[in-house]
């Protein structure tokens, strides 16, 4: 059964501006050796670029629900789409590594403001009997972007010129914005409260000084003391953020519901398996292209298989998760991925294309079951009334540990390839990082065994999990 026609026309223009915003995520992941030579940098230095755009992401997620409220879901939403237009073409039109990580940052800012504010928008505007349907719409970019991204970045990269990638966005985003102002209500809260603005500059310059001091640490862009500086004083701000948000009443950032087992583990655990995925998209076409002499086409053939993977996992992942429960998925999932992560760094000249292939496939299979498996028991123990602000704090740290997975793998492949010897990238440099990520997806484990056996049944396997042996959320009323 379909939507109405009214009720059709809002999800895909939520579901349009996410493919976009989902691509873009992926796209220039094949096209890094490319940029690297025309800004005149090493490729692993591009890492500062990646991390930008996840810093975009995540520190702006957070105020998203307020500027809604504020200043109404529509005009937010197309003006993030302007912002992610323009973060497109500084892009295309930057000629310095310096610019080209500003406009990345841009551009993440947009996609902060564009996935949340759709789904308030869904929310809103779709009855609750088509609600379901619309959201199967919002999938689909979440499915698709992942493989379409690695394909196009390739091949315009190979073909055309990298510089062209960025161009995709700009009619589509158009488009986006005038459809959104004649098919989309501007709806607002009357009432939405003061922000919480010194939450926001604390968490947000924290983790903006945190990350990208890690990322410059290699001395390429900035001095090494300089960015030690900067992870300092980020860290220094989080510090102060995580002594405040235990006081304030009302925090941005509600760390109380880190006390929840089920939050704990799906965001505190999740965390340091989304560090080693995060470093999969960086590290794998750098190593087909700069270790293996691959194009960028031929990369993204190859690295699009990942999400082949994921795609083939969904349709397995409740019968998984009814059978083991989530507790046994989560540790047991966490170690197959872990393994196959750390597989990558296995190849070698003269390795077969479809082993390459295959192993690729297998690291987006396990990580797809650990990502659903992790996104549905977040809020097995939240309150209804607390699931915003919870999505906001899981949100965040999501985003935040994406980030540090590119930084950490590109510190060790600099590390690796320093005591090599080697001034340029080869196939030997890139084992040792992608064992070191893999490994993070093991230092998850721990988290998940203290869980109980039972956690999460009541969404895995439909069953009443009795509630006086349930962890009471103390996230609750604050």
């Amino acid at each position: 059964m379909l939507l109405a026609p009214k009720a059709f026309i809002a999800p895909m223009i939520v579901a349009c501006a996410m493919f976009m915003e989902s691509v873009d995520a992926n796209v220039i992941v094949t096209a890094l050796p490319a940029m690297a030579r025309a800004f005149g940098h090493d490729p692993v230095t591009l890492k500062i670029a990646v991390t930008s755009y996840v810093l975009g992401l995540g520190v702006f997620i957070p105020v998203c629900g307020w500027l809604a409220d504020r200043f109404g879901a529509r005009t937010v939403f197309r003006t993030a789409i302007g912002i992610f237009i323009a973060g497109s073409l500084l892009c295309a039109a930057s000629t310095s590594l310096l610019t080209f990580t500003f406009a990345r940052f841009v551009q993440g800012v947009g996609g902060a403001m564009m996935v949340p504010v759709g789904r308030i928008i869904i929310f809103r505007v779709v009855d609750r009997s088509d609600f379901i349907r619309a959201m199967n719409y919002l999938s689909v970019p979440a499915m698709l972007g992942p493989a379409a991204g690695p394909l196009l970045g390739g091949f315009i990269t190979t073909y055309l010129h990298w510089r062209l990638i960025f161009f995709i966005n700009i009619p589509i985003g158009i488009l986006g914005i005038y459809l959104t102002n004649k098919h989309i209500k501007n709806t607002r809260e009357p009432h939405p409260g003061p922000l919480d603005w010194l939450g926001f500059v604390l968490s947000a310059g924290g983790a903006s000084l945190f990350l990208l001091g890690l990322s410059l640490v290699d001395g390429d862009l900035v001095s090494v003391g300089t960015a030690v500086t900067m992870t300092v004083v980020g860290l220094a701000m989080l510090g102060i953020y995580v002594l405040y948000a235990w006081r304030a009443p009302r925090p941005l950032l509600d760390l109380r519901f880190f006390r929840v087992p089920t939050f704990q583990a799906s965001v505190l655990g999740g965390s340091l398996f989304r560090i080693g995925l995060g470093a999969v998209p960086f590290l794998l076409p750098l190593v087909l292209q700069e270790g293996h002499g691959m194009t960028a086409f031929k990369s993204g053939l190859i690295t699009c298989a990942s999400a082949f993977g994921g795609i083939f996992m969904r349709t397995m992942s409740v019968t998984a998760l009814r059978r083991f429960g989530f507790r046994k998925v989560l540790i047991y999932n966490a170690m197959f991925s872990g393994i196959a992560i750390a597989a990558c760094g296995a190849f070698f000249p003269g390795t077969p294309v479809w082993v390459i292939w295959f192993v690729v496939l297998l690291g987006g299979f396990f990580p797809a079951l650990q990502f659903t498996s992790l996104n549905s028991m977040t809020y097995a123990q939240i309150e209804s009334r607390d699931i915003g602000r919870a999505t906001s704090l899981g949100s965040v740290v999501q985003q935040i540990s994406l980030g540090l997975g590119v930084t950490i793998a590109g510190i060790v492949l600099e590390i690796t390839r320093s005591l090599h010897g080697h001034p340029t990238l080869t196939w030997s440099d890139f084992w040792p990082a992608f064992i070191v990520v893999g490994l993070c997806s093991f230092a998850s484990v721990p988290i998940t065994r203290r869980l109980a056996h039972d956690a999460g049944d009541e969404i895995a396997r439909g069953k009443r999990v009795d509630t006086a042996t349930e962890t009471a959320n103390p996230a609750a009323g604050h």
